[in-house]
């Protein structure tokens, strides 16, 4: 499924269409460039799902825990992760496994811990205002 959108007052109909898309889906790979809005995008899509805190980027915490109304959102950022044992010594699995919404940024770094089910969210900035979504199931 593909989504373009003209500025960030139309994220929040793309979140909209990504929960759509998703389904049952709990695992959510987003990929893009530095400066392509993933973490802007997962702000708003954390507040749709009911997440009332304010949502970071966990660059050096590599993981946030956000309450959605009682549920849980997992919040990576393995952007500066130096190799595969530091996300092995968080426990990845409990995380990943646990029934729980992981939004993953820079999951390319992780690729082959990935869960054999997630969904892939790329994100591309066409211009400074502009972005195109394509999500895909795998």
């Amino acid at each position: 499924m593909n989504i373009e959108i003209n500025n960030l007052d139309e994220l929040s109909s793309a979140a909209d269409a990504l929960l759509s898309f998703a389904g049952n889906e709990k695992i959510f790979a987003f990929e893009g460039e530095m400066g392509a809005g993933k973490t802007t995008f997962i702000k708003v899509l954390c507040k749709k799902l009911g997440v009332t805190e304010v949502v970071n980027s966990p660059t050096f915490s590599i993981v946030n825990e956000y309450d959605a109304a009682g549920q849980v959102i997992y919040h990576f950022d393995f952007y500066r992760i130096k190799n595969l044992q530091e996300v092995f010594d968080i426990g990845y699995e409990e995380y990943f496994y646990s029934g729980n919404i992981c939004l993953i940024e820079w999951p390319e770094r992780i690729r082959e811990l990935l869960p054999e089910n997630y969904l892939e969210v790329e994100i591309t900035a066409d211009t400074e205002t502009q972005r195109s979504f394509s999500f895909k199931k795998y």
